[in-house]
């Protein structure tokens, strides 16, 4: 009797099995190199197919020794144009036209392959995949936990290490003596892999070339292969803790807050701080109170009850399975983890849906969680998306924040006309605002109302940003240094080179005024060489004097002012009559008429009758007086 098997029989290793039940004793074992070939393709690719199909095949040389068969290998070895097009069916038709050729029993436990080759006429004989389920014990890798273990690390030629200690107090340790060699991670790796497929308590989560997760029992284990790592490397993960909602700062009016409405609620801390130990908690109170709650994960290691149904990607795609979840109408869904643009959308195309949405995400700072929605959603859309923040930090609830949106003029600014859509993030157990989101210049800016590290006298928030725009703007027309002086909320001084003067103003002033209305701020335009001490600037960028020798009135008494003199300008800073038109005068005789800038300045060109004038008399010591014009 002559037997062809195909490749999915020598993958499951019904072939020998079949033999050892006496059913094809004393037969010819014909495998074809094309079966060969596919098995060592896999092999190469760290898929774990083609390594039990190749020990099948040593199986099958076993048993060809010890005289049960006749074991030979036929055919030719398929080409490359060919194995590319294994998914297509290519393989399968050169495997049974072999079977054809020897008038062989074609033996398959593919349903689809025995239904081809029955229509084509061969002798099939097909075998259902050995599905076994056995009672796995401990695996050598679970020796290396302890009850304060929350993860091993274990690699070809190095020690073997873990994660020991409480929550927050975490030490990477070795925890042997010797290095583990190569044959050691490998059987270590076969048990693992062998255990998820064999056990109903476990099994394969993700299997792609060079790496493997794995789900068995309370572990996760993640095995890497070469060549996607430079060695045999298995991590194993284990939750050292499982709480309740009540275990944590401000559960009451946590509780409250998620059973009040579905809520879109992200829940971040830096790796390790207990985010997921916190998300499974609130999977589960949500449970217990008559709401229906899934899961998206990838991979599947959140510790829920088994009310709770766990999904992963569907076709390898979020967005399938949040799909999917739709149909299936959750109250609420727990995301872990949101970390990619395109898992970001799928949370918020969900919670815009209506689905209450809990989100696990790296974040460094609470307001960093928030700050990586902008850009991914629309800014208006956040709060909609969004609208509680918990920062886990140490296992604990560090700081949980409101976000809501306000129309308002933004904290630091002044005119009334500068009101917008504002995103409002409030501290939840002090109730003050911490930070504000909103566009500023046609930039999204987040704005911190209070920084606890600064000193006295240092910049807020606000004010960092407001000094950062004035640069940009000024620079995209400055070719020189460009420096900025914040005189208050809504008033700046701008440094510029001698050269930059005249295009930072523009004409008439245009430029300038331009970027003012875009800012909110008053600006006024000075060279470097300019003393601030005395106030010294070119307040004709901002609507600066216009010096005129018309005649006037004079000896009126006035303000006493402290011009300077520079190498192109004489300034005049003026208190009050911002706007203004002012007789300015020298030893109470009239000099000439001019506009105060909005900045609180004149400015004269030197080199003018009217500026020689006045340099006289600030050499005569005249005192130099400004008076409102009549």
């Amino acid at each position: 009797m002559n037997v062809v098997p195909d490749t999915s029989v020598v993958i499951d290793g019904r072939v020998s099995s079949t033999i050892e039940d006496g059913q094809f004793e004393g037969a010819t074992i014909s495998v074809p190199e094309a079966v060969v070939a596919e098995l060592e393709a896999q092999a190469n690719d760290g898929i774990e197919t083609g390594w039990d199909g190749l020990e099948e095949l040593q199986q099958l040389a076993d048993l060809a020794d010890e005289g049960e068969i006749d074991l030979e290998y036929v055919g030719e070895r398929p080409s490359a144009i060919e194995r590319g097009h294994a998914s297509e069916g290519e393989i399968d038709a050169l495997i049974r036209d072999l079977a054809e050729d020897l008038d062989a029993t074609f033996l398959t436990s593919d349903v689809v392959q025995a239904e081809v080759a029955e229509a084509k006429g061969l002798d099939v004989e097909h075998v259902s995949p050995e599905t076994r389920e056995v009672d796995v014990g401990t695996l050598t890798v679970e020796n290396y936990f302890d009850d304060v273990t929350m993860s091993v690390h274990l690699k070809t030629g190095t020690v073997p290490m873990a994660k020991r200690g409480e929550l927050g107090d975490m030490h990477y340790q070795e925890i042997a003596d010797e290095p583990l060699d190569e044959e050691t991670m490998d059987e270590y790796a076969r048990e693992v892999v062998d255990a998820a497929k064999e056990s109903p308590e476990g099994f394969l989560e993700l299997s792609e070339p060079g790496m493997k997760i794995v789900q068995f029992r309370d572990y996760r284990i993640a095995i890497g292969r070469p060549p996607f790592s430079d060695g045999i490397e298995i991590t194993a993960v284990r939750p050292i803790a499982q709480t309740d909602i009540e275990d944590y700062e401000n559960a009451d009016e946590l509780k409250e807050r998620l059973l009040e409405r579905q809520r879109g609620v992200l829940i971040s801390g830096a790796p390790g701080a207990g985010k997921s130990t916190f998300a499974q908690a609130v999977a589960r109170f949500i449970s217990n109170h008559d709401y229906a709650v899934k899961t998206m994960e990838k991979p599947r290691d959140l510790q829920v009850g088994p009310e709770i149904t766990q999904y992963t990607e569907l076709g390898g795609q979020m967005a399938k399975t949040a799909d999917a979840l739709l149909m299936v109408r959750p109250d609420y869904t727990v995301y872990d983890e949101v970390r990619k643009t395109d898992d970001f959308e799928v949370f918020a195309d969900m919670r815009l849906a209506g689905v209450g949405m809990i989100g696990v995400v790296h974040a460094t700072r609470p307001i960093d969680a928030l700050q990586r929605l902008v850009g991914r959603v629309e800014l208006g859309m956040i709060p909609q998306v969004v609208d509680t923040v918990v920062y886990i930090e140490a296992g604990e609830v560090e700081t949980v924040y409101d976000v809501r949106t306000e129309v308002k003029v933004p904290a630091g600014l002044t005119e009334e006309d500068l009101a917008r859509p504002v995103i409002q993030v409030t501290n939840f157990e002090t109730g003050e605002p911490e930070y504000e989101i909103y566009t500023f210049n046609r930039q999204v800016v987040t704005v911190p109302l209070k920084d606890e590290e600064d000193g006295p006298g240092s910049e807020s928030g606000v004010d960092r940003i407001a000094k950062q725009e004035i640069e940009r703007e000024i620079r995209s027309v400055a070719h020189g240094y460009v420096d900025v002086d914040l005189k208050g909320q809504d008033r700046a001084v701008v440094y510029v080179e001698d050269d930059d003067i005249s295009s930072v103003i523009g004409k008439g002033g245009g430029r300038i005024t331009d970027i003012e209305n875009r800012l909110g701020i008053d600006i006024d335009v000075r060279t470097h060489d300019e003393n601030p001490n005395y106030g010294a600037g070119a307040g004709a960028g901002a609507g600066g004097a216009g010096a005129s020798g018309d005649g006037g009135t004079s000896g009126q008494a006035g303000q006493m002012v402290s011009p300077e003199v520079t190498s192109r300008h004489i300034v005049i800073p003026v208190d009050g009559n911002h706007g203004e038109t002012v007789e300015v005068q020298a030893g109470g005789d009239y000099l000439f008429t001019a506009t105060v800038s909005r900045g609180g300045e004149i400015q004269v060109s030197r080199g003018s009758a009217i500026a020689e004038e006045l340099e006289q008399a600030i050499d005569r010591r005249d005192p130099i007086t400004v008076v409102p014009s009549s």
